[in-house]
């Protein structure tokens, strides 16, 4: 994995990429991270998605400003589905498309926050999109998900952020006839893919890592994107 700057219509950004091993090209994915931003455990996720055969790609949401300035800017951003986060992911998509070791297939893959943006930006050019823990889900749902890429969701059945959202967005997706993998997770919480210190205590309050969860949730994406973002998909 290396740290790399792509250009953005508001200057450039760095950003975390993972290349697989073997010869290209590859489908290409850009994945969002957490409200943390990109700390270990997101640079895992990048690994794992490079030795499953994709260029994984994860911008920082935050390289403007300060943390927090940089976290309630972009939180707004997600509310209002507008502004730098929005044209900073898709200039992640357009830097993996334009990598001669992309297929020009890519998809859009993200957790918790970046799960919501990964429903947000669905219908934007991605081939598929992989929410991770989406919740709460994004404003107007039904409207956000107008001509949405095939979804695969993961989602946590004890997370306190969720309470309704599997019905709501199973419901959305058949709604919209939008070719969709939709699964909860009954033991899980949020952030079950997220290996995050104190782990005790966010199980205590509904959060925390869920080693089963999260590797049955890895192997539906990969068969997913396997399925849609392969050569030949349309995108």
């Amino acid at each position: 994995m290396t740290t790399i700057q792509i250009d953005t219509p508001d200057g450039p950004i760095d950003a975390l990429l993972s290349t697989p091993s073997g010869q290209g090209p590859w489908p290409g994915v850009v994945v969002i991270h957490d409200a943390f931003g990109y700390g270990r455990d997101k640079q895992s996720a990048n690994d794992r998605i490079a030795r499953a055969g994709y260029l994984a790609l994860t911008p920082n949401m935050y390289a403007r400003g300060g943390r927090i300035r940089c976290i309630s800017r972009v939180m707004k951003e997600l509310q209002t589905q507008r502004g730098r986060a929005l044209t900073d992911i898709l200039a992640a998509r357009d830097h993996l498309k334009a990598m001669p070791e992309c297929s020009g297939q890519v998809g859009i893959a993200g957790f918790c926050m970046g799960g919501q943006f990964a429903l947000v930006m669905s219908p934007k050019g991605f081939g598929a999109a992989a929410p991770f823990y989406s919740t709460p889900l994004p404003r107007n749902l039904d409207k956000t998900l107008d001509g949405a890429c095939p979804i695969v969701a993961s989602l946590g059945g004890r997370d306190p952020l969720g309470r309704g959202a599997p019905e709501k967005l199973r419901k959305t997706i058949a709604d919209k006839n939008i070719t969709a993998d939709v699964k909860v997770y009954p033991g899980a919480g949020h952030s079950f893919a997220n290996e995050l210190p104190a782990q005790g205590l966010l199980r205590i309050t509904g959060f925390g890592y869920n080693e089963d969860a999260t590797e049955d949730a890895w192997r539906r994406v990969f068969a997913f994107f396997g399925e849609h973002l392969a050569a030949g998909a349309t995108a």
